[in-house]
Order: structure tokens, then C-alpha cells, then sequence
């Protein structure tokens, strides 16, 4: 997905980021404000995933939510 599109809807997307990763903050997702790479980021981190599941996962997200 286009990373100015992605950035542009991110408040609108960051409620669905919400149900699909319950553990991240509602300050976290701001601080993401759309960009994949912070948010594969968190989700590894928070959920003990490897680099290549976050990235699938996030890359899965933004697919499904065009």
C-alpha cells in the first residue's frame, strides 16, 4: 500500500490496528502514524514475534485495509 495513503487514513486505521494488536497503547499507534516499519516494530516486540512474522502480519493488516 502507498505509504502517503497509509499515512493519510492512519487515524481511521488505528482503531482496527487496535482489535487486530489489543496489547499496543493508543499512544503507541499514534506514534506509528501509518508507517509499517515502526509498527511491524512494536508488534514484534510486544508480541515476541520473529522480524518476518511482524512484517507478514503488518503487511496482511494494510493489505485487508485498502
Amino acid at each position: 500500500m502507498n505509504k502517503d495513503i497509509v499515512e493519510g487514513q492512519w487515524k481511521q486505521l488505528a482503531g482496527k490496528a487496535k482489535v487486530a494488536w489489543g496489547e499496543l497503547t493508543d499512544d503507541e499507534l499514534t506514534k506509528v502514524e501509518g508507517n509499517a516499519e515502526r509498527l511491524t516494530g512494536l508488534v514484534q516486540e510486544r508480541y515476541g514475534k520473529t522480524r518476518e512474522e511482524a512484517e507478514a502480519e503488518v503487511k496482511k493488516f494494510f493489505d485487508d485495509n485498502r
